[in-house]
């Protein structure tokens, strides 16, 4: 009797001890297979589940919704925005309705014209007609010199030029949703431009050396209701491969180049251009009055 007792408490022992060694392994621990993510959602040390990021956060490299990386423009910047086309008065580094001037001696590179004035309007360059009748030539000038008194085709396509020429203004004039709209409330000294439509109801001051940053492809029009005045010696510059042909001034009031300083681009203007004593462009100058050199030197971009 006592036997059996002592046996039926072994036994007993045995299978509660068992039974200890099962529960843990039977309990809802909250892990997959594997024991790796806790019901939690979480991971451990406070990460993410795979492929998740915290909220409000963005994955590694982007940009929060509607912001733009430092340097970029917004949607529908320079990336997407067409040149202005010149038709042929992109044949001329310099065109001009009413006079071109200058003071000796400048250097201008390609070919410069007038129209409706006719050669008159053209001083300082001491012009040398050619034999032909069709243009003339300077010493300061590495190119023609075209004008509505010479022979045909001249006037023509001299007409046919100022044309294009008012038809391009027009069009930079006309660019709509600007990506940019006051910048600098007309100031725009210091500062290191992406490409795109800029858009000023004022004048535009250059007061200190302004950098123009994009690629080969991209371009920037610059629509401006008055005045350009560009300081003494400041530069308007490029980088990133960005080309002046893909730059345009599209000014209503005069363009105004200090002494020595220095223009990139295309300047469409609806009354005058005038540079300063040393001033230099690489671009055009395209204007529906006069254009005024000082020991200037124009030199247009490669296409």
């Amino acid at each position: 009797m006592n036997y059996l007792h002592k046996s039926n408490s072994l036994t007993l022992l045995a299978a509660l001890f068992s039974l200890a060694l099962l529960v843990p392994a039977c309990q809802d621990t909250g892990t997959t297979d594997g024991g790796t993510t806790p019901d939690t959602g979480t991971t451990p040390d406070g990460g993410t589940l795979d492929g998740a990021t915290p909220d409000g956060a963005t994955p590694d490299g982007a940009t929060p919704d509607g912001a733009t990386p430092d340097g970029a423009t917004p949607d529908g910047g320079g990336g997407t925005l067409a040149p202005v086309a010149l038709g042929s008065a992109g044949n001329f580094v310099i065109l001009s309705k009413s006079g071109i001037d200058t003071v000796p001696a400048s250097v201008v590179t390609g070919d410069m014209g007038v129209s409706p004035i006719d050669s008159t309007g053209i001083t300082g360059f001491s012009l040398v007609v050619d034999a032909s009748n069709e243009f003339s030539t300077s010493t300061q000038v590495t190119g023609k010199v075209r004008a509505p008194d010479y022979s045909p085709p001249t006037p023509a396509s001299l007409t046919t030029a100022v044309s294009n020429m008012e038809t391009a203004y027009t069009d930079a004039a006309g660019r709509t949703t600007p990506d940019y709209t006051e910048l600098g409330a007309g100031e725009i000294g210091g500062l290191t431009l992406a490409p795109g439509l800029y858009k000023w109801g004022t004048g535009l001051s250059i007061s200190t050396d302004v950098i123009l940053a994009g690629g080969p492809n991209d371009v920037w029009i610059f629509q401006i209701a008055g005045d350009v005045t560009q300081a003494n010696g400041i530069k308007v510059t490029l980088s990133g491969g960005a080309l002046p042909k893909n730059i345009f001034w599209q000014a209503f009031g005069q363009v105004m180049i200090g002494t020595t300083a220095h223009m990139e681009g295309i300047v469409l203007c609806q009354t005058a251009v005038i540079l300063g004593t040393g001033a230099s462009v690489n671009g055009r100058l395209l204007a529906q009055t006069s254009v005024t050199l000082d020991q200037s030197t124009v030199t247009q971009p490669a296409l």
